[in-house]
């Protein structure tokens, strides 16, 4: 099964690392975001790769060039303003009719399991699948009870 990363936009939120670089080659433990994620997916035997990529696009190019063991990604320049559809769309002449595959964002970096999620996908016969998180509330979440005691306070 093919996985397509959408590596294109600019991350404005993040713009005082990605006025030099893209935001999916910003390293987390010494390694870019997108060299975390290729990983997860490599760790499931999904090791066909399309980076839909844009802003800066040849420095993503250039890093999994130089890298053999990287040799059957391929880095697709999808536009430096195309929006996420118009990535997965320009990306269709690498898929046969009615082919399944994995999609997810430069900074998409979780710790699903794939085969699991493949199978569910297969199971449900749907169009598509989404995996999502709630993310954490941003200054702390306060439970109050029915007499407006607080009955439970989780820091953020």
């Amino acid at each position: 099964m093919k996985v397509v990363i959408l590596a294109g936009g600019k991350g404005t939120r993040i713009s005082e690392y990605t006025r030099e670089i893209p935001k999916p080659m910003i390293r987390i433990g010494g390694k870019p975001i997108l060299l975390h994620i290729i990983k997860l997916f490599q760790s499931y035997n999904f090791n066909e790769i399309i980076i839909a990529a844009g802003y800066k696009n040849q420095i993503i190019k250039n890093y999994f060039k130089s890298k053999k063991k990287f040799s059957k990604i391929k880095v697709i320049n999808t536009g430096n303003k195309t929006m996420t559809g118009g990535r997965i769309l320009r990306l269709k002449k690498y898929f046969k009719k009615n082919e399944n595959f994995f999609m997810t964002y430069g900074d998409g970096v979780s710790n699903v399991n794939l085969k699991k999620l493949k199978k569910f996908h297969e199971a449900h016969k749907k169009y598509a699948t989404v995996t999502a998180v709630r993310p954490p509330i941003r200054f702390g979440e306060l439970n109050v009870g029915n007499k407006n005691e607080v009955k439970k306070f989780e820091e953020k």
